[in-house]
């Protein structure tokens, strides 16, 4: 079964992140790696939160569109990226997402596949 692993960055992660860049991307590559060489990780990406901001776009019910800019819910936390977890059941997902190195907020969500 598939999970989703969604990092969301606040203020105090981000600065607790640019305290030390370089630790914390080795206890990141360091996760990944183990990850990835269990079989666990069927992918991921990260979001670029630093150069440019999101933009939502809305339908309303009318089919009219609006476009602003921001992200859909607004607050401190930030969407970071996510992974994708090919995991044995949801006990397995929470212990891998237990084990993330770094100080972001996870959510977890399973994937819904198809038959």
């Amino acid at each position: 079964m598939k999970y989703a692993l969604v990092i969301f960055e606040t203020d105090a992660s981000r600065a607790r992140i640019q305290a030390d860049r370089d630790a914390h991307r080795a206890a990141y590559e360091t996760w990944i790696g183990k990850l990835a060489a269990a079989g666990k990780l069927a992918g991921g990406d990260a979001l670029d939160t630093e150069h440019q901001g999101p933009v939502t776009v809305r339908t309303a019910a009318d089919g009219t569109v609006s476009v602003t800019d921001g992200p859909v819910h607004g607050g401190e936390e930030t969407l970071g990226g996510w992974f994708l977890l090919e995991v044995t059941d949801h006990a397995e997902a929470i212990e891998l997402a237990r084990s993330f190195p770094t100080p972001e907020t996870l959510e977890l969500r399973p994937v819904l596949e198809s038959a």
